[in-house]
């Protein structure tokens, strides 16, 4: 009987060299396409700082104003990333981007201008001939490769994304004993905030451009969609069933974060208004009930019940996923607005000050009068219950928040459409 010698050393040992090798190869094959990347990508920076931005400002084409609005930070972005370039080209990857991370609100500062900087570089095109023909010659360089401007501008939001796979690569194959883990750690933090924040501006401006869209539906100005703080949710046809047994009634309904609407589609024959809606009901989701009649099995539809403080809504569809969609939507938004309204009380409850017995034997003056009461409550609450909004350069309107959520569908919809 015989057996064959093992290896010298331990197993163990050999298995984790081998991890060691192979987390080595990763982290040395993602950082070998790291610098081919930046070394693209700065080259591409470089064309539209040379190309555009210098270019322009020495011949005046574009006013000084208008060249800040297209091209935001751009040129301070290219400085950076050549230092930048540097560190990676040589090999220090986490020195390279512990220096970098603290220059990242030009990144910020650009994502920010990034649908004022589209919607300007447009209307130059529209207005502007010698802009348009400068822009068409530069874009013909064979050093463009046929790339449009559009298409450059657009390069430091999509290298942002691709920095954040790239950190993510090397945390995950560099030692912890590496000295460089812990900038690539804080990099990888930093990188990711910004990504988030860019990510939250693409869906702030894509939810106002569905705000825009329901508004341009609706016939007429005074249902008012757009408002601080409203976010779209979904859109559909359902069948109202009315109370007294009539027949059902097919009507669109738009279900925002805060109200639900309802509206009737214009007669076909109008001459401007025939593939408009009208709204007819505004429905404030603070106090909604949402339940499911029927349609819990694999039926065909089924029953939704829509119960407010005044007033309660049966719809029907026939299509059960449809149904199920709504259903979820629903409960989801009236679940998320009363959570939102429980915490804000529990705030208001925390910054009231606290008054100690004796101060209120002292103060008989205050409780006496209550008018005065009721003018010191009413200050208190307009004073918290204000939060600014941020909204992009895109939009037509700032619209002042309401002060709570069922003044805020009341100042969203007037007298084409009932609030209930």
């Amino acid at each position: 009987m015989s057996f064959y010698p093992g290896p010298s050393g331990p197993l163990g040992c050999t298995s984790i060299q081998e991890q060691r090798e192979r987390w080595e190869r990763k982290r040395s094959r993602t950082a070998r396409e790291l610098v081919q990347t930046e070394q693209r990508y700065c080259q591409q920076l470089e064309l539209v700082t040379t190309y555009f931005v210098e270019i322009l400002k020495a011949k005046g084409t574009l006013r000084q104003d208008i060249r800040e609005s297209i091209f935001s930070s751009i040129k301070a972005i290219h400085s950076v990333n050549q230092s930048l370039l540097v560190h990676l080209e040589n090999g220090y990857l986490g020195r390279g981007f512990d220096q970098f991370c603290p220059h990242l609100h030009h990144y910020n500062m650009y994502a920010d201008n990034i649908y004022n900087a589209s919607k300007v570089l447009g209307m130059q095109l529209k207005k502007n001939k010698a802009f348009r023909r400068f822009k068409k010659l530069q874009e013909a360089r064979p050093e463009f490769n046929n790339h449009k401007l559009e298409d450059l501008l657009q390069l430091p939001i999509q290298r942002i994304d691709q920095y954040k796979h790239f950190l993510q690569d090397l945390a995950a194959n560099t030692s912890p004993d590496n000295p460089e883990f812990q900038q690539i750690s804080r990099a990888l933090t930093a990188v990711s905030e910004v990504s988030q924040h860019i990510l939250n501006n693409t869906q702030r401006h894509e939810n106002h451009l569905q705000l825009c869209r329901v508004q341009k539906l609706l016939k007429g100005r005074k249902t008012k969609v757009l408002a601080a703080g409203r976010w779209f949710i979904r859109e559909g046809w359902l069948k109202m069933v009315p109370p007294k047994g009539a027949g059902v009634k097919p009507r669109m309904f738009f279900l925002f974060s805060d109200m639900l609407l309802q509206a009737k589609h214009c007669s076909p024959l109008h001459p401007n208004n025939g593939t408009k809606f009208a709204g007819q009901h505004a429905y404030p989701l603070q106090d909604c009930t949402v339940e499911k009649v029927f349609g819990h099995t694999r039926s065909q539809g089924g029953l939704l019940s829509l119960t407010f403080p005044k007033a309660k809504l049966l719809l029907l569809s026939s299509n059960q996923e449809d149904l199920n969609d709504w259903y979820q939507s629903l409960s989801s938004a009236v679940r998320k607005l009363q959570s939102k309204l429980v915490v804000h009380q529990r705030d208001e409850l925390c910054r009231k000050p606290l008054h100690s017995t004796g101060d209120t034997h002292n103060t008989p003056s205050s409780s006496s009068d209550p008018s005065r009461k009721r003018n010191m409550v009413s200050t208190e609450t307009s004073e918290h219950a204000r939060t600014p909004e941020e909204w992009e350069g895109s939009a037509p309107k700032k619209m002042k928040e309401s002060e709570n959520p069922d003044q805020r569908c009341a100042e969203a919809t007037t007298s084409s459409c009932v609030i209930l």
